[in-house]
This record gives C-alpha cells, structure tokens and sequence, in this order.
C-alpha cells in the first residue's frame, strides 16, 4: 500500500473514477471571455439549487470568473474532445471559432454541448492547493442528446450504455426493480445476440414505464430511455395486457372511444396470448413514435403526453395474417415476463435491429427473443410464457 503523500500515485488511484468534462465560461466586466476545462463539477443542493467545480489555485483562468461573478457550466458531448482540448489549452483566445450565445446571466453557452447550467457566484473556499467554488443555479437546460464526454484513467472518451436500469426515483418501485436485476441477462445477451436493442417496461400507476434498458455496440450509442414514461394505452403495451385479468383489461381499453374498437383490439389481444409475443409493424406512425422516443430520452419534456397518447393509437400492432409482408415490416417484437402464478411482471421489447435477409430471418428473431422471455420468467421462478 502506497501513502497518499505519493502525488504520482494518488492520481493514479483516483483516475479509476470517471469524471465527465466541462467548460466553465464567464464574461469579465470589460466584455472579454473567459472559459477553462473542469472535470470536478457535481451538484450539491436541491433547495436552493447548488452546483460546485474545483479549479486549480495555479489556474489563471480561474481569477477570470472569479471576478465576472457569474459563469455558466457547459457539459461537454463526447463528439467535442477537440474543444476541451483547445480550452485546456494556452491559447490567447480559447473561443476562436467557437459558437456560443448568451446564457440570461451574458455568460456563453457552447452549441451542441450536452447540457448548461447558467450560475450566480455563491462561494469560494480554500481547500488545499484548490479551491471549492459553489455556484446558485440560475437557469439550466438540455442542448443535445448526444452522450457526454468522459475523462477516464488519463484520457477521454465516452461511456456507451450498453446496459442500465432505472432508480427508485425515476417512477419504478423497489420490488420491480430488484426482478430487474434477474432478468438483465436476460436482456443482455438478448441484444448482443441480435445487435439490437432491448428495454423492459411494466405498468406503474396507469403507465408504461422503462425500467431498464439494453443495447449491441453494433447498435450505436444513444440517449437512453431508461426511466421514461409512456402512454400505457392500446396498442401500447400489449405484451403485458394480453396476460392481464377482466379488471385490468378493462382500464387498459378505456380509452378506446368505442365498443367496436375495444373488440378488435381484444380480438388482438387473442392473437398475442395465442402467438406468445407481440410485433409492431412499420408505419409513418411508428417512424414519428421513434423519433418522439428519442427526443424523450434527451428530454422528458419534449412532447405533451396528449400528443404522445394520439401518436401511440395509430401504431400498427398485431396483424391477423403474419404474411410474407407483414414479417418484411416487422420493427418490434415484443413478450412478457411472468413470474409467480403466471401474473406478467414485465414486458421485453426488442427493436433496432436490422432487417432480416428473409422471412425466415424475422421468425428466428421472435424466437430468440421468446427464449429471452422465458429465461427470464424462470429467473422470476414463473410459468413459461
């Protein structure tokens, strides 16, 4: 065991832990700009809303901000490596080339970064050779949805979410998330084996949300939807509504305007529990609810609940004929998880896959992730699906 004393080696220890990369900007009272890289933010305060950084008492960027009494935080995208570069630089002016825009306080906002947090100068302490430098959040945003950039054992690069499941305090409950935990491998392997990618969601408090997600690298790396909240309305869902009781079914097609459309979407619902899994068909709805997916995964703010709930009844789920072409058009498969009695507890879902070479390509594909459903129903210590 080396001693802390030992500067080389304490950095070491600490570059296990991954630290994402910011740039602190200001504007100083003669219109200058100031701005330096820091890999020591983190929030501190809810109420009131506190964040800290911890610059370098040898910076000599930092007396810069310090003065302008304002900054504002820039969390920087895995794609603007090159831009924490040229701030941690020496350059004369770190914004050549630079766009930027004025936060509500002047100081700049870098475009494209992941996210900002516009701050007022709360405090400054001494701590050692840094200083700890709390700021009170005036204003804060996400700019875009890409991944951000990550400083890790002495470089940078990006952390790829292969796999993720939600906290308690994103809308699920401790016991689903602990059947979570059985079922990732399931999950995993699921989407390695089809270079694609799998969430799992279940029903909490009359909505569908995504407790826990899986990805292929050869699916790419993009926003999760881990703990984003869907409308749990027909023909949403219905992997889960198939296994359901009288009751619940009920609630799940209350929204359908009429007794027309609740009986095809129970004739449907017969289709699922007969096939054993669920496919959403591509559509111009289902191309929207995509892209609506992954606005949502960059802000859950993105687009009202309403206009959400109007886009998911137009999705094609569950045709009566599985022909050549409707396989050719299948973008989703999904199946339940059972576990107990054979109540359902969470439903698979797999997309993002590539298109199969054949039909035949497509029904290998629900297999494998019927195999998916039932390893995790066993994990569960369910019925077979």
């Amino acid at each position: 065991m080396r001693e802390p004393s030992d500067s080389r080696w304490f950095r070491e220890v600490l570059g296990q832990y991954p630290t994402g990369v910011c740039v602190v900007t200001a504007v100083q009272a003669d219109g200058s700009r100031a701005g330096f890289v820091v890999g020591s933010f983190t929030s501190v305060s809810l109420d009131p809303p506190l964040v800290a950084f911890f610059p370098d008492k040898r910076s000599t960027s930092w007396p810069k901000i310090e003065s302008a009494g304002r900054f504002c935080v820039n969390i920087l995208s895995s794609d603007q490596e090159y831009l924490c570069r040229q701030f941690a630089s020496k350059a004369e002016d770190k914004f050549e080339g630079v766009a930027v825009r004025a936060a509500g306080s002047g100081s700049p906002i870098i475009e494209d970064a992941v996210a900002w947090i516009d701050c007022d100068l709360e405090s400054v302490q001494e701590a050692g050779d840094h200083y700890i430098v709390i700021g009170r959040v005036r204003e804060l945003d996400i700019e875009n949805p890409e991944l951000p950039l990550l400083f890790f054992q002495g470089g940078y690069g990006r952390f790829a979410p292969l796999s993720m499941a939600a906290s308690s305090g994103r809308g699920a409950l401790a016991e689903q998330l602990r059947k979570v935990d059985l079922v990732r491998p399931a999950m995993e392997s699921l989407a390695a084996d089809l270079s694609a990618r799998c969430i799992a969601t279940a029903e909490v408090d009359g909505e569908l949300v995504v407790l826990a997600g899986a990805g292929s690298p050869d699916a790419g790396a993009r926003a999760t939807l881990v703990g984003v909240h869907l409308p749990f309305a027909p023909p949403n869902g219905s992997a889960l509504a198939a296994w359901y009781d009288e009751e619940r079914l009920d609630q799940w097609l209350k929204s359908l305007p009429d007794d027309a459309d609740r009986d095809e979407q129970r004739r449907r619902l017969e289709r699922v529990r007969e096939r054993g899994y669920s496919v959403g068909l591509l559509n111009e709805a289902q191309r929207e609810f995509a892209s609506a997916l992954d606005r949502l995964a960059a802000d859950p703010r993105s687009m009202e609940t309403e206009d959400l709930r109007t886009l998911v009844t137009q999705l094609n789920y569950d045709p009566a004929d599985l022909s050549a072409d409707a396989k050719r058009a299948i973008r989703v498969i999904a199946v339940p998880v059972l576990a107990g009695a054979g109540e359902v507890e969470l439903a698979f879902t797999l997309y993002g896959f590539s298109k199969p070479d054949n039909n035949g390509g497509i029904d290998a594909y629900v297999d494998r992730v019927r195999q998916a459903g039932r390893q995790a129903t066993a994990a569960l210590a369910g019925s077979p699906a």
